[in-house]
């Protein structure tokens, strides 16, 4: 069995409500174990015997899509590579007035032009650092998460079906 953790992008918000205890439902009705959520923001971590990585999110996203009736996109890890990512993460996670995030993005391609924002942005509200496969980000919190540059340009449309962001405290509990 592998662990793998599903992070969806965009539920709980612009009224796409999917409650914790049906999307756990429905991840064990496709035939997982330990399936578990963490939190109210699409955090889904369980075990299967699948090992076809791009095979295994598109039938769970077909399945999001059908079950609640929404444009579902995931980002699916398997719980080995989310710890590495976790401990990884290059900031001060602790930093006093600063939330550390790690933003997931399953086109490469959408990735490198995220990371190359990094000498525009301004050092008083936000960093981030390339990782594998991942986008380290730490922000200010006087400036909030939806209004420093990267936060705006992830935010579009094109990054939509690609990205998606999470506090580094909530990685902490999926594993």
């Amino acid at each position: 069995m592998t662990g793998y953790v599903a992070l969806l992008r965009g539920v709980n918000v612009g009224g796409i409500t999917v409650k914790s205890a049906e999307l756990a439902g429905l991840f064990r009705s496709l035939g997982f174990s330990a399936v578990r959520t963490v939190l109210a923001s699409g955090n889904v971590a369980f075990e299967c015997d699948e090992r076809d990585a791009g095979e295994l999110k598109h039938r769970i996203e077909q399945a999001l899509r059908e079950r609640f009736g929404y444009d579902a996109w995931i980002v699916l890890v398997t719980r080995e590579k989310l710890a590495e990512i976790v401990a990884a993460f290059p900031f001060d996670a602790e930093r006093e007035g600063w939330h550390p995030y790690v933003l997931f993005a399953s086109d490469a391609e959408h990735l490198r032009e995220l990371a190359a924002l990094s000498p525009e942005l301004d050092p008083d509200e936000e960093a981030v650092a390339p990782g594998d496969g991942v986008l380290y980000w730490q922000l200010n919190i006087t400036v909030g998460s939806t209004n420093t540059k990267l936060a705006k340009i992830a935010a579009k449309a094109r990054y939509k079906p690609t990205t998606t962001n999470r506090n580094l405290r909530t990685l902490r509990k999926l594993l």
